[in-house]
C-alpha cells in the first residue's frame, strides 16, 4: 500500500502481499470510428453485419434446442407469419412446402397416413438440420405438421378448463375464451393452426376435408390427456371447438355485402 509521502513516480504500482503489478493503463476514448450498426434478434439473428464479416457470423438464431419435437416455443427458433403471429420457423417452412406441392388440394390431406420411413427419414433431417428434406410427399408433411402439436409440451389446448370449452356454444364464445385463456405464445400458435385448417377447408370440392373433417383429424393432437377415456371425450368437445374457430375464420375472410 502506497505511503502518503510517496513520489508521483510510484502512482503506477500497486502492492498485492509481497508482489508489485503494474497498474493498467487507461487510455481516452477518442481514437475511434463508427464501423457498422449491428443488431440482433431471435427471428432474424444478426442484422447489418459488413459483408466481409457475414461469412464468420450465422445470419439466422440458432435453436436453443437439439430437436424440432416436443420442445417448447421458447426453445426454438420463431418467425412471424403473414399475420403476426409469432410461429416456430419449422412450422411455417413446413407449411410452405405443403402449400407449393399442391397439399392443400390433395384428396384427404391431414387424414390419411403418410409411409412411416418417408416420416421418420423427415424427422431426422428436421432435427439435425432444421431443413424440410427434398422428396417428401404432401401426406408427410401434413403428418408433420400434425405431430409437432402432438408432441408439443403442455398440449396447445390444455390451458383451456374443459367445462369452459364445453359451454362455448357460438363462434364468438370461442374467440373470447382463447383471449381470456391462452398464453401469448400458445394463442398465437392457436390462430396459425386455425388459419391453416381454413385454407384446407376452403378447398373441400377437390380435398374432401370440410371445416368438420378437418377439426376432427386435429382435435387429438391440440390435448394431452392422461387416459384414453378422457382423450376420447375431451377430443370430441375440442373438434366441436375448432370446427366452430375454423367457420368463423372463413366468415371473416369473405368480403361483406357492402364491398
Amino acid at each position: 500500500m502506497q505511503g502518503g509521502g510517496g513520489d508521483d513516480d510510484e502512482a503506477g504500482v500497486l502492492v498485492a502481499g509481497d508482489q508489485q503489478q503494474p497498474m493498467m493503463e487507461i487510455g481516452w476514448p477518442t481514437d475511434v470510428r463508427h464501423v457498422a450498426h449491428v443488431t440482433f434478434d431471435q427471428f432474424h439473428g444478426f442484422r447489418g453485419v459488413p459483408e466481409e464479416l457475414q461469412l464468420e457470423v450465422e445470419g439466422r438464431a440458432p435453436s436453443a434446442s437439439k430437436t424440432v419435437f416436443g420442445v417448447s416455443t421458447e426453445s426454438m427458433q420463431c418467425s412471424y407469419d403473414g399475420r403476426g403471429n409469432s410461429v416456430p420457423t419449422i412450422l411455417l417452412h413446413l407449411q410452405r412446402r405443403l402449400y407449393d406441392q399442391g397439399g392443400l388440394e390433395a384428396e384427404g390431406i391431414f387424414r390419411i397416413t403418410a409411409e412411416g420411413g418417408q416420416e421418420r427419414y423427415a424427422r431426422d433431417q428436421l432435427n439435425s438440420s432444421g431443413v424440410v428434406p427434398d422428396g417428401v410427399d404432401v401426406h408427410c408433411l401434413a403428418g408433420l405438421i400434425k405431430a409437432w402439436f402432438r408432441e408439443l409440451p403442455g398440449g396447445l389446448l390444455d390451458s383451456l378448463p374443459a367445462d369452459e370449452v364445453l359451454r362455448c356454444q357460438t363462434e364468438d364464445d370461442c374467440a373470447r375464451l382463447c383471449a381470456a385463456r391462452l398464453p401469448s405464445p400458445k394463442a398465437a400458435l392457436l390462430d396459425w393452426a386455425v388459419n391453416l385448417m381454413a385454407d384446407v377447408a376452403r378447398e373441400e370440392k377437390a380435398n374432401k376435408m370440410g371445416t368438420r373433417n378437418v377439426a376432427m383429424v386435429f382435435a387429438p393432437n391440440m390435448t394431452q390427456a392422461l387416459d384414453p377415456l378422457t382423450a376420447l371425450k375431451h377430443a370430441v368437445q375440442v373438434m366441436n371447438f375448432l370446427n366452430m374457430l375454423i367457420e368463423r375464420a372463413l366468415k371473416q375472410e369473405q368480403p361483406s355485402a357492402t364491398d
